[in-house]
């Protein structure tokens, strides 16, 4: 089962390959003429053999195949991709007759910025500039319903709008898009769109979940929400006990504060706030 931050945006094209026509039309105004469908994606019979891009999806209308698109999740720049990423437009170009496009997934503005740099083939006016897409660059997706239809494009876009003035609408839509996918998916986008979000973002979608009820498909999320509530309860104590201490004008040194930080055993925590009321330096908290 997929979990990378890398995998993670390529198992939802893989889901539901219609994402990809809605992010080129979405973000870059371009439509695709076609049904989208995912394909092989290895170039493995053609030469060089191992050229193998992360996820192909291919356009088809009754009588034609009209599109191909590349799609690669990049994490972060890497030079390598400026010769390989032109091969895979022209291999699947060769191989299927059609026209080609790159799309690439990034997480933040930086990376997708950094790998937008246009790559100059060497041949007069032949220049491949990558698509690039973050967060940032989709739109926040507040109607349920809307989620719900495409729940991998509310996933992908909740992180950059979910601390912004629609946080909550954004949330609740994205909590409610999850809970409608069957088996591990559910759960598995729940917990890949937990690693992206603020920790006031995370707080507001563990809330959402109990509030609304949504009953995850598997112990695994179930899991996971019970831990991201244990480490909020866990930090919130541990803020009390360094607040503490730092109001009563006790240095609290790095080593004792890295332990009290650290420390995820809540009624431990909550002793270290009643020895904070009454000590007067801070090495006799552990006393």
């Amino acid at each position: 089962m997929p979990t990378s931050a890398h995998e993670l945006p390529l198992e939802m094209v893989r889901n539901r390959p219609q994402l990809v026509p809605t992010i080129l039309r979405t973000v870059f105004g371009l439509d695709i003429l076609g049904e989208p469908s995912i394909t092989s994606e290895s170039f493995a019979d053609l030469s060089p053999a191992e050229l193998r891009c992360d996820a192909t999806v291919l356009f088809d209308t009754r009588d034609k195949r009209t599109h191909g698109v590349i799609v690669e999740s990049q994490q972060r720049f890497d030079d390598g991709k400026r010769y390989s990423w032109p091969a895979y437009i022209a291999l699947l170009r060769l191989r299927h007759k059609c026209g080609a496009t790159l799309l690439v997934l990034c997480p933040d503005e930086n990376s997708a910025r950094r790998c937008a740099a246009p790559i100059d083939m060497g041949h007069p006016r032949w220049v491949l500039e990558p698509l690039t897409v973050h967060p940032g660059l989709l739109p926040p997706i507040t109607d349920p319903d809307e989620a719900a239809r495409m729940p991998e494009l509310a996933v992908l876009s909740a992180p950059a709008h979910a601390d912004g003035p629609h946080a909550s609408a954004v949330v609740s839509a994205v909590a409610a898009a999850i809970d409608t996918l069957t088996g591990d998916t559910g759960p598995l986008y729940h917990d890949y769109l937990r690693t992206l979000l603020s920790d006031a973002a995370r707080k507001l979608l563990e809330d959402t979940v109990t509030t609304a009820g949504y009953e995850w498909q598997s112990d695994f999320a179930k899991t996971h929400i019970a831990e991201g509530r244990a480490e909020g309860r866990a930090e919130g104590e541990a803020d009390a006990v360094l607040s503490v201490l730092e109001t009563r004008g006790i240095t609290v040194p790095n080593d004792i504060r890295d332990k009290v930080t650290g420390c995820t055993d809540i009624d431990q925590l909550k002793r270290w706030v009643r020895r904070a009321v009454v000590i007067d330096h801070a090495e006799e908290l552990f006393d």
